[in-house]
């Protein structure tokens, strides 16, 4: 499975685990399954509630971590991390980012400076941030000299986010999408996609997360069965033709935003 370097110089897996909407008594079984089926990052956050479940499931192996700052701590960022270090029994974590650039409150860049001082202080190994836009990640990198490591974004093919892509590919900044299947049964339905999957053998979810590792993305699609675990897994096996690269990237849509608009945070 690929790595992909950080601007900080080390170096992250590709393709990893998301646990958003993964209930904590559940998330420790769901982890350890995916961990021994090769995953070696897993993506969780304050917010989802599931960090202490996922702290048991990653005991005792050299696995990435990902957590996230939840936008009421802003202010009081080094105490949300230490309740994070506790849920997940880990004196670090591999990468920290905030969740939300949350504008109208006017903290994300001081929140940015205290997520500088706590990756000096080795508690964050590296830091970034999630649904930033260029203008949010002007303002950061304007006041600290200091460029994320990573922007995980809403991206899937019915929602590329060219120009924060492009933004992030001037800047040393990992690209990496949360909801890459888009949210389920309607993508993964799309004719385009299943014609597609029927020529290769795959399934349609392989198809797209295959797009979205030859695209150069981080991508983590959440999973809870063992079946869709290994099936997300696989799609690292593979690679789509150019053509089919190119007919997924045809099916971006200007209204395909599924989340919440980070303007409006």
């Amino acid at each position: 499975m690929t790595d992909l370097t950080l601007n900080d110089g080390r170096t992250m897996p590709q393709l990893g685990l998301g646990t958003w909407q993964i209930p904590d008594p559940q998330a420790a079984a769901i982890v350890r399954k995916g961990i021994d089926l090769g995953y070696r990052l897993v993506d969780t956050a304050a917010f989802y509630g599931n960090e202490r479940g996922v702290g048991d499931g990653v005991k005792a192996s050299d696995i990435w971590v990902t957590t996230k700052l939840w936008n009421d701590r802003q202010d009081d960022v080094e105490a949300a991390l230490d309740e994070s270090l506790a849920l997940l029994g880990r004196d670090s974590v591999d990468l920290y980012l905030m969740h939300w650039p949350v504008p109208a409150a006017g903290l994300y860049v001081e929140a940015w400076k205290a997520m500088v001082r706590l990756r000096e202080a080795g508690k964050a190994l590296s830091i970034g941030v999630s649904n930033f836009l260029p203008e949010h990640l002007d303002a950061i990198v304007q006041a600290t000299g200091v460029i994320p490591v990573v922007n995980q974004i809403e991206l899937h093919p019915t929602f590329q986010q060219r120009d924060c892509v492009a933004y992030h590919q001037a800047h040393g900044i990992v690209t990496q999408s949360w909801s890459p299947i888009g949210q389920g049964k309607a993508l993964l339905a799309d004719p385009r996609i299943t014609a597609i999957a029927e020529r290769y053998g795959r399934s349609a979810a392989q198809v797209v997360i295959a797009w979205h590792l030859a695209k150069g993305y981080s991508v983590i699609p959440k999973a809870s069965s063992a079946e869709h675990l290994s099936d997300n897994l696989a799609a690292a096996d593979w690679q789509l033709s150019e053509d089919d690269i190119a007919a997924i990237d045809g099916l971006d849509s200007a209204d395909g935003r599924l989340g919440p608009d980070p303007r409006e945070m």
